[in-house]
C-alpha cells in the first residue's frame, strides 16, 4: 500500500480523556506536565475537560460526555486531521456503557496513526519526547486505494 506523510506542527491539538476512576490520575499527571501542555491546543470530554480548564486555568475544547458522544467526536476529529496526539487514561477493569465507543476511539488512533497513551506511564514517555516539542512526519497508509475498492463494491 502507498504510503503519505502527514506533518504534525511543534504546537499539537492534543486530545485529553479519561474513565471515572481515571480522572483524578489524569489529573495529576496534567499538574506534573502542566508548563508542556500550556504549549499545545487541549481537547477533552465532558466532566474531564471542566476539571482539566480548572486545574491549567486555560480554556480548551470541551467536547460532549464519553457516553453523549464524546469519544466519537475525538474519533472524527483524528480521521479529519484535527487532533495529533491522544491521552486516554481508560479503566480497564470497569465495563463502560460506552465500550464500543471506546473500542472506535482507540481503533481511529491507530488507523490514523497518531501517538496514544493509555497509561500515566506511556503518557510520561510520549510527553517526555523531543519530537513534542518538534514538527514530526507522521506516515500513513494512502487510503484511497481503499476508497476506490469500496466504490465498485
Amino acid at each position: 500500500m502507498k504510503r503519505k506523510e502527514i506533518i504534525i506542527g511543534q504546537k499539537k491539538n492534543i486530545a485529553l480523556v479519561a474513565h471515572d476512576n481515571k480522572k483524578e490520575n489524569l489529573l495529576e499527571w496534567v499538574r506534573f506536565n502542566k508548563n508542556t501542555l500550556q504549549k499545545h491546543k487541549l481537547f477533552a470530554t465532558g466532566t474531564t475537560g471542566k476539571l482539566l480548564e480548572d486545574e491549567l486555568d486555560s480554556k480548551i475544547t470541551i467536547f460532549e460526555s464519553g457516553p453523549l458522544g464524546g469519544d466519537q467526536q475525538v474519533g472524527s476529529r483524528i480521521s479529519e486531521g484535527k487532533i495529533d496526539f491522544l491521552i486516554f487514561f481508560w479503566d480497564p477493569l470497569e465495563s463502560q456503557s460506552h465500550d464500543p465507543d471506546v473500542k472506535a476511539l482507540l481503533r481511529m488512533a491507530v488507523v490514523w496513526n497518531i501517538p496514544t497513551a493509555c497509561n500515566r506511564a506511556s503518557a510520561d514517555f510520549l510527553i517526555s519526547s523531543p519530537l513534542m516539542s518538534q514538527k514530526y512526519s507522521r506516515s500513513l497508509p494512502n487510503y484511497n486505494d481503499y476508497r476506490q475498492r469500496l466504490k465498485k463494491s
